[in-house]
């Protein structure tokens, strides 16, 4: 009789003959969730468009529902998943995602398959497509921790073989089904060019992420200098926040799948996942403006591409009215046919556009309404925020007054006392927009007004 084919078998396999470099788990971990970010975000995001597989444990590495739903699944987690000892979940799967949809869940072809505790629980996670594959995984003993990723056709081999072996032995129809779908994949095209480039993007992306503690020497310089270090240590510290608020949407996206419950404990799950999701957004925003203003990325405008701010306003409405109905505030969207095409960035302008709604409109009162209007002002878009106040004697609209009652907290943040939230101050929320190819301009006669160029081809 065979033996048992293990997740630690196949670790212990890959890591054989190599000579490697142990770290703590605390760096293990951040190893991890970067090197997860680099694959998913340069690499993965590319190639799921075809199709193919993914095998994990203890748990989901992904985090986007667009690759859940592309791709099909083996997920390896303990008994009573996601409910399980919080010494074994310290590699959860990380959201970095600007785009974390207020719907996220895991309803994608994956089989949830018992983790036996032979196998042990360190994060393992393997994806073949057709043009990208690779092996990432962490093995060792406490605070003696090892990173490793094999993307070479041995390697490959060796973990397709040894898992379709596991699922024979744990469940023969799923290892007739992993087969079939490798099969299916057809030749791989290895990609030379991501083991290459691999490690030097993990190195930037950690480096990138520790800021710069030597304070003392820095004062000696310019402000420019110090908002420069500020922006890194914001940068860090949304980076960590957004991390543990994923870690929940990911397990309450679980629980809702797995579990019945009554229709009042479901909406409280829901709620709990509507803010995170939100913070998550906001914190997003905050890291793009600490990594603009820091000088980490360079102004996007050369990045600019046509896109239809229409068709963004119609998918973002139904969500911004399901965040302004929990605060008690209406939305009218008025966007008229036909519009000509912007030049920016689409999926940083669709945090952006988030972001805008959310800041200015804390704070309202209750019953008052929010009115977006988008027109045709000469070669720009003209985005104009107006707010229905709710009177009793009279029923006015009124401009966006000025949003800045607070202070603001180094070059990105600004308090506001009366909503009790930071939020970007004025100066990093235009700066940001510059980047997108708008112009933001607010004043007590004009109300928040936001223009976009239109693109040449229209």
């Amino acid at each position: 009789m065979n033996s048992q084919i293990t997740i630690k078998k196949i670790q212990d396999l890959l890591l054989q003959g190599l000579e490697t470099t142990n770290v703590d788990d605390e760096t293990s971990r951040r190893m991890w969730w970067a090197s997860l970010e680099v694959i998913q975000k340069e690499y993965l995001s590319h190639n799921y468009q075809k199709g193919g597989i993914w095998v994990a444990s203890p748990l989901p590495a992904l985090n986007e529902e667009k690759y859940f739903n592309q791709l099909q699944g083996w997920l390896w987690s303990p008994e009573g998943f996601p409910y399980f000892k919080k010494d074994n979940a310290g590699f959860l799967p990380v959201n970095h995602s600007t785009q974390a949809r207020e719907k996220f869940t895991f309803n994608g072809n994956y089989k949830l398959l018992n983790l036996n505790p032979e196998d042990g629980y360190e994060p393992f996670l393997m994806i073949i497509t057709p043009n990208f594959q690779c092996i990432l995984t962490i093995a060792g003993e406490k605070d003696k921790k090892i990173l490793l990723m094999k993307c070479d056709q041995d390697s490959l081999k060796i973990a397709i073989e040894l898992l379709h072996a596991k699922l024979n032995q744990e469940n023969y129809d799923e290892g007739k089904n992993f087969r079939n779908v490798i099969n299916n994949l057809g030749d791989l095209n290895i990609n030379t060019q991501f083991e290459k480039n691999f490690w030097p993007s993990v190195s930037a992306k950690l480096a990138n992420s520790i800021p710069n503690l030597n304070i003392k020497d820095y004062i000696k310089n310019d402000d420019k200098t110090v908002q420069i270090t500020e922006a890194k240590l914001l940068k860090a510290i949304s980076h960590e926040v957004r991390t543990p608020l994923a870690t929940i949407r990911t397990l309450i996206s679980s629980t809702l799948k797995k579990y019945k419950m009554n229709e009042s404990m479901r909406n409280r799950l829901i709620q709990i996942d509507n803010e995170c999701n939100e913070q998550i957004d906001r914190f997003g925003l905050i890291f793009n403006a600490a990594e603009l203003v820091s000088n980490e990325v360079s102004p996007l405008n050369h990045q600019l591409a046509n896109i239809n701010l229409a068709e963004i306003f119609n998918k973002l409405t139904p969500i911004w009215n399901k965040q302004l109905n929990r605060r008690g505030i209406s939305l009218i969207v008025d966007i008229p046919s036909h519009l000509p095409q912007i030049l920016s960035n689409s999926e940083k302008l669709e945090l952006m556009l988030r972001g805008l709604i959310d800041k200015n409109t804390r704070g309202l009162q209750i019953g008052s309404t929010l009115i977006l209007e988008l027109r045709p002002a000469g070669q720009k878009l003209k985005l104009q925020l107006k707010v229905q106040k709710l009177d009793n004697s009279k029923n006015e609209i009124s401009n966006i007054e000025k949003i800045e009652n607070g202070s603001d907290i180094g070059p990105v943040l600004n308090w506001n006392p009366q909503t009790g939230s930071l939020q970007l101050s004025q100066s990093a929320t235009q700066k940001l927009l510059a980047s997108l190819g708008g112009h933001v301009t607010q004043r007590r006669d004009a109300g928040l007004t936001v223009f976009f160029p239109i693109s040449d081809s229209n």
